[in-house]
């Protein structure tokens, strides 16, 4: 039997969830415009604050399963920071129709392909936002969490060229999966492949020579449902892709629970970092004490904020974009401009029960 005091704490997830998913419904905006085919049907929520300027910073954002852009935003507080630091923010929100658990299809071949699928229906979302919004194409960022992590690094992957860096929070290497029970066994961290292959799955994925983007790696140690070997893989994706050794790296602990490791190339660029949080599960962590983000089900309060951490390092808040010569900015590589886009229920829904993502 469920001891009581789970069951309330469960309950005040559940109910911060939803406040904060009535929170972020105030700020968030359907796309009000059309974004081109749209092959992979998938629909789109934006944040655009009234300091934006002109050639604001974009930031796209993916949220997990069973999540909608609302309940994310407000759990990791990303149109909040927008508020206040003036970069737009995008959400691309799956539909039920898509994948019934609302999960983007990370492991659909036809989705995660250059010009295809759900990949293209994001790329063409961000095409219309930029010219929407007279974004700075030198500065778009994509983040997402566990299948929206996944999503976050297909885009990378698949499309290179637009954008300065990503963050991936318990996704998945590119490419590993291309049906359910692949899916599901990669997830547990069974039949990844080596470093060397993962590399190429990125570089075959378009025509891009570089620059790369830089990636930022965030994964809990107790992560039942996307095994830790998955974030392991994904560092060595991305260090064979940047051509840097393992070797390479360099490690600090913060607060007793935070692990950064990073890995510098000869000008002192990190293009590859890896968060791992000690004792975390599955989700984005967050820390309420901070005022950024609210706890609830896959937004965990560990007393890290993912979002503050990830956007100072992108240079989006003022302690870094404002001292360009701090010994802690990153200086990301010029991006060019972007150029204009052209049974099985059940078996999700039974990983999804085991792994307490679904009831």
């Amino acid at each position: 039997m469920t001891p009581l005091s789970d069951t309330i704490k469960r309950l005040a997830e559940l109910r911060a969830g939803h406040i904060s998913s009535r929170r972020s419904a105030r700020h968030l905006a359907d796309l009000p415009y059309r974004f081109g085919s749209n092959p992979g049907n998938v629909a789109g929520r934006i944040f655009v604050p009234t300091n934006a300027g002109n050639d604001p910073a974009l930031v796209v954002v993916l949220h997990g399963c069973t999540q909608s852009a609302a309940s994310y935003d407000g759990g990791s507080g990303w149109a909040e920071l927008a508020a206040e630091h003036g970069f737009v923010v995008l959400y691309p929100e799956q539909r039920r129709q898509n994948n019934p658990n609302l999960c983007f299809n990370w492991f659909e071949p036809e989705d995660i392909r250059r010009d295809g699928g759900e990949a293209l229906s994001i790329r063409q979302m961000i095409e219309a936002v930029c010219s929407q919004h007279t974004v700075d194409r030198k500065r778009i960022f994509i983040t997402g969490l566990s299948a929206g992590g996944a999503m976050a690094n297909v885009m990378l992957s698949t499309y290179p060229e637009l954008f300065s860096a990503g963050a991936i929070i318990a996704g998945l290497p590119y490419g590993v999966a291309s049906s359910i029970p692949q899916a599901l066994e990669r997830m547990r961290g069974v039949g990844l492949s080596s470093g060397a292959i993962l590399s190429g799955l990125v570089q075959k994925a378009s025509s891009h020579r570089g620059p790369w983007p830089a990636v930022s790696i965030w994964q809990g140690s107790r992560d039942h449902t996307v095994a830790e070997a998955n974030a392991h893989a994904l560092v060595e994706q991305w260090l064979g892709v940047h051509g840097l050794p393992v070797s390479s790296s360099s490690i600090s602990l913060k607060d007793g629970l935070h692990h950064t490791t990073t890995w510098s190339d000869s000008n002192g660029f990190v293009p590859v970092e890896f968060h791992r949080i000690d004792g975390m599960g599955h989700g984005t962590p967050i820390d309420e004490k901070s005022g950024l983000g609210a706890a609830g089900p896959f937004m965990l309060d560990v007393g890290v904020s993912s979002t503050a951490e990830i956007a100072r390092s992108w240079g989006l808040t003022p302690s870094f974009a404002v001292d360009r010569s701090a010994d802690a900015v990153q200086t990301f590589p010029l991006k060019p401009q972007g150029v204009p886009a052209t049974g099985i229920q059940d078996i999700i829904e039974k990983a999804l029960r085991s792994a307490g993502l679904m009831r």
